[in-house]
């Protein structure tokens, strides 16, 4: 077990904490919602009765996004989010933490083999709701999620914003949210990754998402951005 100094609230980032270990150095965590559960390997810190998972930006391109300046977390206890390309539920499992019993995830994956991976986190996370599906298909899943106050999505395809489009139609509320993660080499691996980047902000923006947010992952992960909007229908 790690020796923690303090552990305080993020300023900004609510739901998120500040873990001063005894080296002096900092780390971003989330309470975590399953007392006992790893997800990913990550470490666990505990404080004044309380436990915390560590969130390890190189596996999490949200956590990435936050230590890259990202404009704002936009999520919240409560909160009901469609999840794109959920994969084994890292990213994911920390937003579970975020918001809470209250709150609900619906992860969308494609792969099987990766949805088993899922299946043995919500076992115990008992807010996050899998479903195995193509995220290019939103109405083939449709009656299985009621509106969403925001969506996560991170599902490397070359037409990703326009899937995130199609399902923003069917499924996220007027002013909800959208973070979403950019691979753009697996968009377009003879674009240079700032015009991939642009050219799918293009695409939402088309769709009516207004841009808040680009923030470029490196060194995290390279080649990679997140987006971060909300929709305005007109």
């Amino acid at each position: 077990m790690v020796d923690v100094v303090s552990v305080k609230e993020h300023e900004s980032w609510k739901g998120i904490y500040v873990v001063e270990l005894e080296d002096g150095s900092l780390r971003i965590a989330t309470k975590n919602l399953v007392p006992g559960q790893r997800v990913y390997g990550e470490r666990i810190f505990k404080h004044e009765g309380v436990e915390y998972r560590e969130w390890n930006a190189y596996r999490s391109k949200l956590a990435a996004a936050l230590l890259k300046g990202l404009a704002e977390f936009p999520v919240g206890s409560g909160d009901r989010i469609l999840y794109l390309g959920i994969a084994s539920g890292t990213t994911a499992s920390h937003i579970s933490d975020v918001i809470g019993p209250k709150g609900r995830i619906y992860g969308v994956e494609f792969a099987p083999r990766v949805m088993r991976d899922l299946l043995t986190v919500v076992r115990e996370r008992r807010n996050i709701y899998p479903i195995l599906g193509d995220a290019r298909f939103p109405e083939k899943y449709r009656h299985l999620i009621e509106g969403v106050d925001g969506l996560y999505a991170d599902v490397a395809q070359p037409e990703q914003a326009a899937i995130v489009a199609r399902n923003a139609r069917f499924f996220l509320r007027d002013g909800g949210y959208l973070l979403m993660a950019v691979k753009a080499r697996s968009i377009d691996v003879t674009t240079e990754p700032s015009e991939v980047y642009k050219r799918e902000v293009a695409t939402l923006v088309e769709a009516g998402f207004r841009i808040l947010d680009v923030v470029h992952l490196d060194p995290f992960d390279r080649d990679h951005a997140m987006i971060y909007a909300r929709i305005e229908r007109k």
